[in-house]
């Protein structure tokens, strides 16, 4: 038996409190051993049989301490909580009532009403089974829709859903008057668009006669019902401009933390080094602790269920692309690591998919602070989800059974060893994890835009050659991008700056190309309105050539026996996420 410690000398006293020591004390032939575990240290008596190869048992006061310790939280817990949520609920409700008449809040009563209720909610449904409200709705909603609506024959469901979905689509462009610079011609390019990226997936198909149609329908609509909702209704728009302030202002929170270490100047000339890394350490923590208390588990099931039920795809599926939006790709695919290994081809594309078609929190405060708007950045994320399942599953139809269909799973990623110890201690780890994002993103917009000067550079010394004294990858990528930044509906004028834009989030990234749009908007010569929000919408997505080199690093070592389908599907998906992107972009313009 291999010790931690020496062996102690023979004088060891047995503990009475010791089950495993003796009551009359050690014998001679006995050994103690000093056993190190973790910080801690415990002795245990080793008996001469040890030598013999015969190890006996052993008892660990340690995790014995600690399970009685976590059962009288739980108990105290299990008692006080009806008090505690109920102290809360009250809060919550005198706090909405009393914002709903003060004549300061009053005006912003849509948004305070679905945020105080929804918590209500929530801690109402602690205790009143899903039963009250589920049996109801199920008594009036099985007979009187969904029987009658499976006894139709599949083609004329189908054919009722391409009418919706077209009624949906030329509605939301024409039915509204255009704003600003926007007109109707424009709008009608970008429905164009719409149907030309969606004919150029349906072409790529790997199995075009396996395609699942009413995920294709379902999926687009929702990103056209999102679109209209945020866009064109007073609540929509207040809800996600709200979600938006509010993100923002929270972000902000990490200028404090900024100020102490240099000083307030410094921070008022928002420095990307001192502003956007200190903000997205802070994010990062905020949300470290959030998984502790399972709070984001919560939320991101909620979602996963939502598009599980209507969408029609595996568990693990609406899983990943609920949450690639909060906390991003790679990260997302860990929520179901148990079942990365068994995933189909179909399921793996989805899952890198959804990556390529978002952003992540992490780096939304970049962005922020970087002009961008908050609301189209969340609105964007939103609206890519069910895109990038529609687009994906189009793409690579599924042709197996997956492992989690009819069920959502979500791993809880529970730590056996250095696990936080709490809430606080959650928060440290998240802070140091932060740093080290911080430090990647620092270095990696430090060298990728080095290496494009240097590019560039080079095409530039060789383009005097031909009488061309501004050859760059963005000129050249940016002819090449020319049409399909005309079908989002850009203004023929400004079409080129923003194709440039497009070049260059594919090749170094989408920082990179928010950083130009950034400089664009404060030059003499800034974009239109309408450009300028549809190049916004239109780079806020991972898809790009370094993102891809993550999401296959990230997914190989979650799923090693997966290594060669996940490099077989990884461009695939990488450019199914580029086109989410672009599509929810052309819905946007459809709207503006």
């Amino acid at each position: 038996m291999s010790t931690a410690g020496p062996f102690l000398s023979g004088d060891y006293k047995g503990n009475s409190e010791d089950p495993v020591a003796s009551t009359t004390g050690a014998r001679a032939s006995d050994k103690v051993v000093q056993r190190i575990s973790g910080s801690s240290f415990s002795q245990e008596k080793v008996p001469a049989d040890t030598e013999k190869g015969v190890v006996p048992p052993t008892y660990d006061h340690q995790a014995d301490d600690l399970a009685e310790s976590q059962a009288r939280r739980r108990a105290f817990w299990a008692y006080y909580k009806p008090f505690v949520l109920a102290g809360i609920a009250a809060v919550i409700l005198g706090w909405w009532i009393s914002a709903t008449i003060l004549k300061a809040t009053r005006h912003r009563w849509i948004v305070q009403t679905i945020f105080a209720w929804f918590f209500l909610t929530v801690i109402a449904f602690r205790y009143i089974p899903n039963s009250v409200v589920t049996r109801p709705v199920s008594a009036i909603w099985i007979p009187m829709v969904e029987e009658p609506w499976y006894r139709l024959p599949r083609s004329l469901r189908l054919t009722i859903g391409w009418l919706c979905l077209l009624a949906i689509v030329f509605g939301s462009a024409f039915g509204f008057k255009p704003q600003g610079n926007s007109n109707y011609g424009d709008r009608a390019i970008s429905v164009a668009g719409l149907f030309v990226f969606q004919f150029c997936i349906w072409l790529s198909s790997t199995r075009r006669s396996l395609v699942p149609w009413p995920t294709v329908i379902v999926g687009l609509f929702l990103q056209q019902a999102v679109a209209l909702f945020v866009l064109k209704s007073g609540a929509g728009f207040s809800l996600f401009n709200w979600i938006a302030t509010l993100a923002s202002d929270f972000l902000n929170q990490s200028q404090a933390g900024a100020t102490f270490f240099f000083d307030a100047a410094t921070v008022a000339k928002h420095w990307f080094f001192v502003n956007t890394l200190a903000a997205i350490i802070f994010f990062i923590a905020f949300i470290q602790m959030l998984y502790y208390l399972g709070v984001m588990q919560w939320v991101i099931k909620s979602f996963a269920w939502f598009f599980f039920k209507l969408l029609n795809v595996s568990g693990a599926e609406a899983v990943v692309a609920s949450a690639s939006p909060w906390i991003g790709q790679g990260e997302s695919a860990c929520l179901v690591k148990p079942y990365v290994d068994l995933m189909t081809p179909s399921e793996i594309h989805l899952t890198m998919t959804s990556g390529f078609s978002t952003i992540s929190g992490s780096v939304l405060a970049a962005y922020i602070n970087l002009g961008v708007p908050a609301q189209n950045l969340v609105t964007s994320s939103v609206m890519s989800i069910p895109a990038s399942i529609a687009i994906s599953k189009m793409r690579m139809p599924e042709v197996d059974e997956p492992v989690t269909r009819g069920r959502v799973v979500v791993d809880r990623g529970e730590q056996k060893d250095g696990g936080p110890a709490n809430a606080l201690h959650a928060f440290s780890q998240g802070a140091l994890f932060g740093l080290i994002v911080a430090g990647q993103i620092l270095t990696n917009v430090l060298t990728i835009l080095s290496l494009v000067a240097t590019i560039n550079g080079l095409l530039t010394w060789i383009g005097r050659g031909f009488g061309i004294h501004a050859l760059t990858m963005q000129l050249v990528l940016g002819y090449v991008f020319y049409p399909v930044t005309f079908f989002l509906g850009v203004p023929r004028a400004e079409i080129l700056r923003v194709s440039q834009l497009l070049a260059t989030k594919l090749i170094a990234n989408e920082f990179s190309a928010y950083t130009d749009l950034h400089g664009i908007m404060n030059s003499a010569n800034p974009l239109s309105p309408r450009a300028f929000n549809i190049a916004s919408y239109s780079l806020c997505g991972f898809a790009n050539l370094s993102s891809l080199g993550i999401q296959i690093g990230v997914l190989s070592a979650l799923a090693p026996s997966q290594a060669k389908t996940i490099v077989r599907v990884a461009t695939s998906a990488m450019i199914c996420g580029y086109i989410s992107t672009l599509q929810t972009a052309g819905i946007a313009g459809m709207l503006l």
